[in-house]
This record gives structure tokens, C-alpha cells and sequence, in this order.
């Protein structure tokens, strides 16, 4: 019964990584449709934010199983419970690369942003696929060390979206009202992945520590 109940928890935790390739692919294509105006690649990222809601509900139908007939109690109910919760933010991950995808459409055949920022934003896709994929290698190893390393990149995201709301409110901003908020809708999608990526990571240290979510801080200095 044990030995089928920790299959049934791997299986969860390989779907959970496979959540992070499927939601780091759609931000970095969403990233390439943003900046080269391609529709094509935009609609496909959209269409396939289907798949992470799928692959969600299934993780979902897991736990729900698991609780159900396993009845774990302590350190395993902790673990299914951080599961559910890691899924509801990958997907969410999902979503926001959706919604990039969704002002490149908007926008098409422009461009969302100004040409002197394309260089911040394709900066900004890079640290999302970094985050993105050290959360997916924080679930498959449950390795804490790996924590500092997504709090700086945390970091850097934040500097990034405070930097684009810095400029867009200058007086020396020339591309109007509807730039603005395209520049400042996209920082804040790419900022909420980076933040959706550390709660992640924060689950998982509740998982093998046992501290409680709210307790946990990452720690960036390191």
C-alpha cells in the first residue's frame, strides 16, 4: 500500500515538471511572437494553454484521489496539498504566457513594444525561461540549495519591472497613452510568472522542511 502510494506521489511530481517545461515553452514563444509580431506562433501559444489546463485538472483528479482513498495524514497529506496548490500556480504561469501571446495578437501587425525596449523585454523572457526551468528542477530533485539561484533571478525580474514603469512614466516617454499600458500590462505579466515561480519554489520547501509557506523566505544574497 505504501510503495503504491509513493508511485502514485512520483507520478504527480513528473507531471508537476512536465508542467514547467509546458508552461516555460509558452513563455519563451510567447516571448519571440511579442517581439517579431508573429501572429502565427502567438495563436499557437494561446491554443495550446488548453494542454497546462488539462494536465492540471489531471494532477488535481490525483490528489483528490489520493486523499480519498489514501487518507495520508502529517508529512504525506503536506505533500499532496503543496502538489494541488504548486499545480493551481504553474497553471497560472500558463496563463500569463497566454496573455503575452494575446497583446502580440492585439498589436499584430505592430509591434507591442517600442523598439528601445525590445532589448529589456527579450532580457526579461530570458530570466523567465531560467526561473522557470530551476522550479522544474526544485520539484524533480526537491533540492532547497537550488532556491537562492530563483531569488535572484526573481530579483532581476523585479529590477526589470520597476525599470519599464520608470521609463513609461518619465517625461521623456514619446509613444503615448496605449504603449504605456501595452509596456506596462506586459512587465507585469512576465513579474507575476517570476513571483508565481518563487511561491513554486516555496511549496516545495514547506514539502521537505515541513516550515510553514508563510515562513519561508528565499534567500538571494547567497
Amino acid at each position: 500500500m505504501r510503495e503504491a502510494f509513493t508511485e502514485q506521489l512520483d507520478e504527480v511530481s513528473d507531471e508537476l515538471v512536465n508542467m514547467t517545461r509546458m508552461v516555460g515553452s509558452a513563455m519563451n514563444r510567447a516571448t519571440h511572437a511579442l517581439l517579431d509580431a508573429d501572429l502565427q506562433l502567438a495563436e499557437e501559444v494561446i491554443a495550446a494553454d488548453v494542454a497546462v489546463d488539462t494536465l492540471t485538472s489531471q494532477v488535481e483528479d490525483r490528489c483528490f484521489d489520493l486523499i480519498a482513498l489514501q487518507g495520508p495524514v502529517a508529512s504525506d497529506l503536506r505533500v499532496v496539498i503543496g502538489a494541488l496548490r504548486i499545480a493551481s500556480s504553474l497553471e497560472r504561469m500558463g496563463d500569463l504566457a497566454e496573455h503575452v501571446a494575446k497583446q502580440a495578437r492585439m498589436r499584430y501587425p505592430a509591434v507591442a513594444v517600442p523598439t528601445e525596449l525590445r532589448g529589456t523585454f527579450a532580457e526579461m523572457g530570458g530570466i523567465a525561461e531560467a526561473i522557470v526551468s530551476e522550479t522544474g528542477a526544485v520539484i524533480s530533485t526537491k533540492d532547497v540549495g537550488l532556491v537562492t539561484d530563483i531569488a535572484q533571478l526573481d530579483q532581476q525580474m523585479d529590477h526589470f519591472h520597476r525599470e519599464l514603469f520608470r521609463i513609461v512614466l518619465s517625461p521623456s516617454w514619446s509613444h503615448g497613452v496605449e504603449s504605456a499600458v501595452d509596456v506596462t500590462l506586459l512587465s507585469r505579466f512576465y513579474e507575476r510568472y517570476a513571483d508565481h515561480a518563487v511561491s513554486v519554489t516555496k511549496r516545495v520547501v514547506t514539502i521537505v522542511t515541513g516550515e510553514p509557506y508563510a515562513g519561508v523566505a528565499l534567500d538571494a544574497s547567497a
